[in-house]
């Protein structure tokens, strides 16, 4: 029997997503009428707009221009069609006919058996980073170690993640990368007791706010850094601090000291215990050997090491006109006003070791070392179970006997050499440098005819389940029961399913998934303008990214409407967010809920993570974030621009300050921009009483903020809330956009045209539980596309 696209039941009556009633469908002249009357005027033999022409369209076979009806039915659904401006029919009227297009092909996908599997499919550095901290209990700076995952489009969706097979490719160099990364993670994960003295810089951006504690750090501390350092061995370690300060002569010589300058102190600590306290000398000319400490004895193993000011007193110093969360706006101090006199850390170099004594108990040897061998002769016997056991949940599959095979020639030539932990070690590096852990492969069968699709075995299953939720391996118990053959079972994959999701893990929905899709990973790098945004710091493009990271956890946890990405009325924030939304009785570095009263602030629009990732440095971009609203959440993107675009007019010394609307309006002056930007604006300017960086402001330039237009669908718009209720009017596109990313994303390749009566199965399906997050995840783990493959290679 042939499966795969088959499981869809889509009916001719196919309701509008999310409609409380199915609507009639519509009859076949109906829709040519509605064709003939709105759109071939421009899309015909004449014309052809868009190199689109309905006459060559059969609708009554309209699944044999699939291809070209799936974007049809994208720019109906977001209601980019017909043009801004053009006649156009009821919003009803083009639901209608979108989903009579849509019933037609999803009909003739009942007959179809095609799935198209993901390539040869290689962890991606999150998947990489998070599998070792599973498999040995310590975490790696996989930045510095591999080199970054390249993305491709998502599909017909646009955008793009980092976990697509199309993109994870291999080549020489990133092969030699993962070998090299290998050995150096096992020597962090089972110590190094040839280590020799080596050093280790870790630097602090310059828009770090170091008046304030960072997190990690111990209480009562201001500033500074908080790492995950890895110490080879038992040991003496040195630490030397350096700071951005240059006190100019006119500001200490011939004045006393200011008191807030003296007797600033830096204390080093290790897992929160203090081992060293540095006098900082503001007058000193510093050198290397100013600030090195006294060897300190440190244990082995991966621990949290802090370097932090001891705070004297809270509040801004040497700054009489203005003050700001950017207390570096140049890295020496002048004699202008918006800088702090107080030092701040610029670097710490760990140096060591020195005196090695050996290696004590840590987390990830505690993890590793499950067995001691009590005599030589019982070295074997542990060294198999320990590598075994490891091997299995690396390769997420029973280990073979050829595969402990390799691992025990390993294991007995590192014991030969320096003993039993070495071998140990050199297992573990074998391991981790293999293909079986690296890729994630799957079985071609050859149990059904060439043109058939198979389901894919159990632990296969476990393997894409455990990294479409978690981004890792899976965990012993989902191993187990997929080892037992249990996961076939409906009943048992979807208790799995709410299982992963109530797991601590599942935030990687939030961190990977919704940071990807909602294109937050830039907020680390953004930098804007210090002297116009001086509030700006690392800290707050960090809280700006968690917010909405947690925003969207707790629609996971809690089982949410996904429509609650739009309209949540809390929120989660830090004082420092809390301080930049201007809501008070939020303080401290832990994330609360807190109930929103304003409406503007309410769900994704009013975040300062998608404000801010939509700006320039010097100013809002209401471009960027119409094309943001078109390309993300309603999944249709704008036209290309033309060859030539003529220059956004920025503003010019000595003229007449303009508002970003009334530059707009200049640069929409010209024919070969009005086309795109009179999509665009109305959205972006909808939001323009946000600043770059996501505060409200009722001003821009002196002159009052016009929030106020006309949008493509001829929805108008005056704000936030306005434009919230516009995107809610087609929740079927955002829904739609939303499930084809999590499908993209869940099976790892591109998406076609051939996928999208999957999209809208699952859309469907998730309209009768009121849009609840896990009806949407069930739909692309019970879809063909995570659950099958052909049978054979094609």
């Amino acid at each position: 029997m042939k499966i795969g696209l088959s499981v869809l039941v889509c009916m001719l009556q196919f309701p509008a997503v999310g409609s409380a009633q199915t609507p009639e469908p519509m009859a076949l002249q109906a829709q040519q009428a509605l064709v003939n009357r709105y759109c071939a005027g421009c899309h015909n033999n004449t014309t052809s707009s868009g190199n689109f022409n309905w006459s060559a369209i059969d609708l009554a076979r309209a699944e044999e221009n699939a291809a070209l009806l799936e974007k049809v039915i994208r720019k109906l659904r977001s209601g980019m069609m017909p043009p801004p401006g053009a006649n156009r029919p009821d919003l009803e009227t083009t639901k209608a006919f979108a989903a009579a297009l849509e019933a037609r092909i999803d009909q003739v996908a009942l007959t179809r058996s095609e799935v198209r599997p993901p390539e040869l499919h290689r962890m991606n550095r999150t998947e990489y980073q998070n599998a070792v901290q599973e498999l040995l209990g310590i975490q790696v700076h996989v930045g510095e170690l591999l080199p970054p995952d390249a993305r491709t489009s998502s599909g017909l969706a646009g955008g793009g993640f980092d976990n697509l097979s199309e993109a994870l490719t291999m080549s020489p160099t990133l092969f030699s990368a993962y070998v090299s990364a290998a050995e150096k993670i096992s020597y962090d994960a089972v110590g190094d007791p040839s280590a020799t003295p080596g050093m280790r810089t870790y630097k602090v951006s310059r828009l770090v706010n170091q008046m304030r504690h960072v997190p990690g750090a111990p209480e009562g501390t201001r500033g500074g850094l908080s790492v995950l350092h890895t110490f080879p061995v038992d040991g003496e370690y040195t630490f030397r601090p350096t700071f951005f300060h240059y006190y100019m002569p006119e500001v200490i010589v011939g004045s006393s000291l200011p008191a807030e300058l003296q007797g600033q102190q830096l204390e080093i600590s290790v897992d929160g215990e203090s081992v060293a306290v540095v006098d900082i000398d503001p007058t000193l000319v510093e050198t290397k050997e100013n600030y090195i400490t006294p060897r300190v004895k440190v244990k082995a193993g991966q621990r949290r090491l802090s370097a932090a000011f001891i705070a004297k007193f809270d509040g801004p110093v040497q700054d009489r006109v203005r003050l700001i969360e950017n207390t570096i706006v140049d890295t020496g101090i002048a004699l202008a006003a918006e800088m702090t006199g107080l030092p701040h850390l610029q670097a710490l170099a760990v140096t060591g070791p020195f005196n090695p004594t050996g290696i004590s108990s840590s987390t990830s040897r505690d993890k590793i070392f499950t067995c001691r061998p009590k005599s030589p002769s019982e070295n074997d016997e542990c060294g198999s179970q320990i590598l075994s056991r490891l091997a299995s949940r690396a390769f997420r599959r029973p280990t073979t006997s050829e595969d402990l095979e390799s691992l025990m020639e390993f294991f007995k030539r590192g014991e030969k050499e320096s003993g039993f932990d070495e071998g140990i070690r050199l297992g573990i590096q074998l391991i981790l440098a293999k293909p079986e852990f690296v890729f994630r492969f799957e079985q071609r069968r050859s149990d059904g005819d060439a043109d058939q699709t198979v389901r894919i075995s159990d632990l296969e299953l476990a393997s894409r389940l455990s990294y479409f939720l978690w981004s890792s391996i899976p965990d012993e118990q989902l191993l187990s029961i997929a080892g037992q053959g249990r996961l076939k079972d409906p009943i048992v994959l979807e208790q799995q399913v709410r299982r992963m999701l109530a797991d601590r893990r599942s935030e990687a929905l939030a961190t990977n998934f919704a940071s990807q899709w909602l294109r937050l990973t830039g907020l680390k790098d953004i930098a804007p303008e210090s002297l116009i945004f001086g509030d700006f710091t690392r800290q707050l493009a960090s809280s700006m990214r968690r917010e909405i990271e947690l925003l969207f956890d707790n629609i996971v946890r809690e089982d949410r409407s996904v429509l609650d990405l739009l309209t949540a009325d809390y929120t989660f924030m830090d004082g420092t967010l809390a301080r930049q939304y201007g809501i008070p009785n939020v303080a401290g570095n832990d994330f609360k809920r807190v109930k929103l009263t304003d409406p503007n602030r309410f769900g994704l629009l009013g975040k300062g993570g998608f404000l801010t990732a939509t700006s320039l440095a010097n100013r809002t971009s209401p471009v960027a974030r119409g094309k943001y609203i078109l390309e993300v959440l309603m999944g249709s993107s704008p036209p290309l621009p033309p060859p030539v675009v003529p220059a956004f007019p920025e503003q010019v010394d000595n003229q007449k300050v303009l508002t970003v609307r009334e530059r707009m309006e200049m640069h929409r002056a010209s024919p070969a921009c009005a086309s795109c930007h009179r999509i665009m604006d109305p959205i972006g300017l909808s939001l323009e009483n946000f600043d770059a960086v996501g505060v409200w402001r009722v001003r821009d330039g002196g002159t009052p903020v016009d929030p106020t237009g006309v949008m493509y669908d001829g929805s108008r718009l005056d704000g936030p809330v306005s434009l919230r209720q516009a995107i809610l009017t087609r929740s079927d596109a955002f829904l739609g956009t939303l499930t084809e990313n999590l499908l993209t994303y869940g099976v790892g390749r591109v998406l076609d045209y051939l996928d999208m009566p999957t999209v809208r199965k699952i859309v469907s399906d998730a309209a009768r539980t009121d849009n609840r997050f896990s009806t949407f995840i069930l739909g692309v783990v019970k879809s063909p596309q995570f659950l099958m493959r052909p049978s054979t290679a094609h």
